[in-house]
């Protein structure tokens, strides 16, 4: 199994020291680590502003789009300043991290937003295995689990996603809120206190049984009545079509589920998410060079957008997921992670004449709001460096 994990780490040619048989690394490994040592650094040249997180660039208006730490996005700057210092252990990616994470802080008092996860595990969860004044930050996630709490409802199981379109929608749950449970597991680890991890797995449970087709892909969104606590709909909100696989959205249960796995042991999730991804990994329509379209159903393929997002975020999944899985299982998932990783190194990294605090392009964003579509953006970058950080985690 070392020989193997050898391999695989060698041939994602980033921050990776695998050596071939003659003890020399490959060129092009070199030469790709070159690169994103010098992407890095334009995040770096980025001015604090506690008003001005980065979320994407928008290439039509030669315009940089910032958010407040309201946004759902706000948490993965700080992020991926963290995960390069992890990756690098540079310190002047600590440094500005922990400036960057500050400004996130008082999110742990929004109680609008389910998005509570992305916002604080992506900051202060990854600035937590570094910092000397570990209870400040584990006190930020614990009452940011305590405020997500607020929106579960224990009748329907579920977490409400959204408080918009309030006359068409009663109580939405989006396959995305699989991924802020991470913050209420880990609240439970904190504290001892199980109440986060019952509400998690409640809303795990009720999701495994209504989000999923017999495919294996997912709804994006399933809404509640709430008198009656039954399913109302179920629909795609930023796919094309309600009945689409939304490529994001299909990555987003693999990681959330494998996820779900790790801090439950229970299998349904880990069957869950193997499922998922057999959907995606073996579509007919994944490109060969394993970055998908941002829909599996867009009628354009071939010639429809890729999501980068999506396929980083199921890389990283999948990485994790290989753990949990037997030997031909193994090598199937890491096959993919290889030519997707790969080839994102060699394809999507941006030219470094962009002086953007951004690492990949070609990410889409929402259909719905026709916004962010096959641009850089924030997410897509933390997922990236999330796969390569748990890459490195293998080697060692």
């Amino acid at each position: 199994m070392i020989k193997i994990n050898c391999f695989i780490l060698g041939f994602t040619l980033i921050f990776l020291s695998c050596k071939s048989n003659n003890d020399k690394k490959d060129e092009s490994e070199l030469y790709v680590n070159n690169i994103l040592h010098q992407r890095y650094e334009k995040l770096l040249d980025y001015p604090l502003d506690s008003l001005g997180f980065p979320r994407s660039f928008s290439r039509n208006k030669n315009t940089l789009k910032k958010v407040t730490s309201k946004d759902w996005t706000s948490g993965f700057f700080p992020g991926n300043l963290w995960q390069i210092y992890h990756l690098t252990g540079n310190k002047k990616y600590r440094k500005l991290a922990e400036k960057w994470t500050a400004f996130v802080e008082k999110e742990k008092f929004n109680g609008g937003t389910h998005d509570m996860g992305f916002k604080l595990l992506s900051s202060y969860g990854n600035g937590l295995k570094s910092v000397k004044n570990k209870k400040k930050y584990q006190d930020v996630i614990v009452k940011g689990a305590q405020t997500l709490s607020t929106r579960f409802d224990e009748n329907i199981g579920s977490i409400r996603s959204w408080d918009f379109n309030i006359d068409i929608w009663q109580f939405p749950v989006i396959i995305d809120n699989m991924m802020n449970l991470e913050l209420l597991f880990e609240a439970t680890k904190i504290t001892g206190d199980s109440t986060y991890h019952k509400i998690a797995v409640k809303h795990a449970n009720t999701t495994l049984k209504n989000h999923f087709r017999d495919d294996g892909s997912t709804w994006h969104v399933v809404d509640y009545d709430t008198i009656t606590k039954k399913v109302r709909t179920k629909f795609t909100h930023q796919g094309i079509a309600d009945n689409s696989a939304w490529a994001r959205g299909q990555a987003w249960a693999v990681h959330g589920y494998t996820m779900a796995y790790r801090y439950t042991k229970d299998v349904k999730y880990l069957n869950r998410a193997k499922r998922t991804a057999h959907f995606f990994i073996n579509h007919k329509d994944l490109p060969e060079d394993g970055i998908a379209y941002w829909d599996f159903n867009d009628p354009k393929i071939p010639h429809a957008s890729r999501d980068v997002s999506a396929s980083v975020i199921i890389a990283s999944a999948l990485v994790e997921l290989y753990g949990y899985t037997s030997q031909e299982e193994y090598l199937n998932y890491s096959k993919k992670v290889i030519n997707s990783i790969k080839n994102i190194s060699n394809t999507y990294i941006l030219p470094q004449d962009e002086n953007i605090p951004f690492i990949l392009d070609h990410n889409y964003g929402d259909w719905s709001k026709r916004a962010e579509m096959d641009e850089p953006i924030v997410y897509g970058d933390y997922y990236f460096l999330q796969t390569l950080l748990r890459l490195k985690k293998l080697q060692s």
